[in-house]
């Protein structure tokens, strides 16, 4: 017996069809939605990611700023350094290394024809001996080299203490890495910052290169 499909039927599979239809749809529509949430969540966290880029680059520039200004105060900075820790050291720290000063000049200047010049930022003296020392804000390599050229011409700058024995030393508020030992290995005493104060870096069976 054959089945008759009636009107019925075909509305019913109609609604049927319209419902799946509309499954997939609002499944479609929900897909889509959670693509835009995930794509907004993206461009949120790009976005927070480009604003903490932001902060950290004007947190950079700022500190930039800062160490500039402090740069620029470095003179005042490296006077108080000079007279205010390292010349009232060197009397007991060098005096613990047998050379009994009794005398420190800041900040000598001698000159010699031809437009020559020699400035010294501690002329620390005893009897037998001058310490020559160089202060610097930071200490490089350049200034170690260029202060083993200034021991060089000394006695010829001050043929006063052409008697004496010359050595030198060198000071630093900053010292980059690897000048503490090179200065060492050019027969320098070595000054740095031990808390308030400063001290010899030199162990005590380091012996001085005499110019």
């Amino acid at each position: 017996m054959s089945q008759h499909v009636t009107i019925d039927d075909i509305w019913k599979m109609f609604e049927e069809t319209n419902r799946m239809f509309k499954e997939s749809e609002a499944r479609a529509e929900a897909r889509s939605r959670e693509r835009e949430r995930e794509f907004q969540e993206i461009r949120r966290a790009m976005q927070e990611s480009s604003a903490k880029t932001d902060r950290q680059m004007q947190e950079t520039d700022r500190k930039l700023k800062e160490v500039s200004k402090l740069v620029g105060n470095l003179g005042g900075r490296w006077g108080e350094f000079v007279e205010g820790l390292v010349a009232p050291a060197c009397e007991t720290m060098f005096m613990e290394r047998g050379i009994p000063v009794h005398k420190v000049h800041p900040r000598t200047r001698a000159s010699l024809p031809g437009n020559r010049h020699m400035e010294i930022d501690l002329l620390v003296i005893d009897g037998t001996a001058v310490v020559i020392v160089e202060v610097k804000s930071e200490l490089k390599v350049d200034d170690v080299r260029r202060h083993m050229e200034r021991l060089g011409e000394f006695k010829e700058f001050y043929p006063e203490y052409a008697d004496r024995r010359i050595m030198g030393a060198v000071a630093g508020i900053v010292i980059d890495q690897g000048v503490e030992q090179f200065a060492m290995k050019q027969g320098l005493f070595v000054i740095v910052q031990a808390g308030e104060s400063v001290r010899l870096a030199n162990d005590m069976a380091f012996v001085p290169r005499l110019f």
